[in-house]
């Protein structure tokens, strides 16, 4: 990929503009690509996403523990959780003392799509793991982090 500053074909009035541009056009180029990869398997990125914290989270989980571990906080996780039961991805029941409480776990089915998933190397982490040091990883990461606070 080219800098920045090829790619949108623009000037930038400081390097913090340029920087939230590159943050923003990278962002959107990741979202792509990993989109790409998981076609083949039939899910979303949020979908693929609660499926990742129900495994590192595992057994039984109500929605709200689900919920606090989402990269997007959209509030749709029922209507992922939907899907993901329809496709048989994860295992749902009800509390049996409160019945607005729902369980929800990764199933079996759920758990080998994961990780048939995570056995491929994606373009995104291919160029990760090629072209960005360790130490350059982490400080890219911390700025991330910098910028949130």
């Amino acid at each position: 990929m080219a800098s920045i500053d090829s790619e949108i074909k623009s000037k930038f009035a400081s390097e913090q503009h340029r920087l939230m541009t590159n943050i923003v056009f990278t962002a959107n180029w990741v979202q792509h690509a990993f989109n790409e990869d998981l076609k083949p398997f039939g899910i979303s990125q949020q979908q693929y996403n609660m499926l990742r914290i129900l495994r590192g989270l595992g057994g039984w989980r109500t929605m709200s523990e689900i919920k606090d571990g989402l990269l997007d906080k959209s509030p749709n996780a029922t209507r992922l959780a939907d899907k993901l039961l329809k496709k048989k991805l994860i295992d749902r029941k009800s509390s049996k003392t409160d019945r607005r409480r729902v369980y929800i776990r990764i199933s079996k089915i759920g758990l080998k799509l994961f990780e048939a998933i995570n056995q491929t190397e994606s373009p995104v982490q291919q160029a990760i793991t090629h072209n960005i040091s360790e130490e350059e990883a982490k400080l890219a990461s911390d700025i991330l982090d910098k910028l949130r606070t």
